[in-house]
C-alpha cells in the first residue's frame, strides 16, 4: 500500500456552540414555564396588578403574528401559514447563527436570544395555536403590546445584534 501524501496539521477542532444550546434552551423553558404558570393563574383578559398604574399580568392570546399583526385577519389556515412562516424563520437565523465565528460573542449571544424566544412562541403556535402574552405596560390608557418572555428575549437579542453592527466596527457579517 502506498503512502498517501501528507495533507498537513489536522485542522484545530471547533470551538463548542454551547451558547447556542443552552441559552435558547433556557429561554424556551422560562417562557414556557411563566406562560403556563399565567395560564393556571389568569382567565382570559383578567389582569392583575404587578406595579399599579405601569405594569399588569394580564392574560391575552395572539393569534397573529408579531405586535399583533394579522390578529384581525380572519383566512383559512392562518395559524399553519403563520407557524410554516416562523419555522423558516428560526431555521434561516439558527443556520446564520451557526455560520458565524466563535469570536463574535456579541453576535452569537444576540441570535441566540432570537432563537430562544422564536421557539418559544413556535411552540406555543403548535401546541395552543396562539400565542400566550401576558405582560400589559401601559401609562394611563396608553397600552403598549402585550408580550412575554420569548418576545422580550427576540426584543433584546435584536438590540444587542444592533449595537453589535454599530458598535465595535467589527459585526456579524464578518465571518473571519
Amino acid at each position: 500500500m502506498a503512502p498517501t501524501p501528507d495533507a498537513g496539521p489536522p485542522d484545530p477542532p471547533r470551538p463548542a456552540r454551547r451558547l447556542e444550546l443552552w441559552l435558547p434552551l433556557a429561554i424556551v423553558i422560562a417562557d414556557q414555564a411563566t406562560k403556563a404558570m399565567v395560564r393556571a393563574s389568569l382567565a382570559l383578559h383578567e389582569s392583575v396588578a404587578i406595579i399599579p398604574g405601569l405594569l399588569d399580568f394580564t392574560l391575552v392570546r395572539n393569534e397573529g403574528a408579531a405586535f399583533g399583526i394579522l390578529n384581525a385577519a380572519d383566512f383559512p389556515f392562518k395559524t399553519m401559514a403563520i407557524a410554516i412562516v416562523a419555522t423558516a424563520a428560526l431555521v434561516g437565523v439558527g443556520l446564520y447563527a451557526a455560520s458565524l465565528a466563535h469570536h463574535q460573542l456579541a453576535a452569537r449571544t444576540g441570535l441566540a436570544l432570537i432563537l430562544g424566544g422564536a421557539a418559544g412562541n413556535l411552540l406555543d403556535r403548535i401546541t395552543v395555536g396562539s400565542v400566550v402574552d401576558f405582560v400589559d405596560v401601559y401609562w394611563g390608557s396608553w397600552h403598549f403590546w402585550a408580550f412575554n418572555v420569548a418576545d422580550a428575549a427576540i426584543t433584546i437579542g435584536v438590540a444587542v445584534m444592533i449595537i453589535d453592527m454599530l458598535g465595535t466596527g467589527t459585526h456579524a457579517s464578518d465571518s473571519a
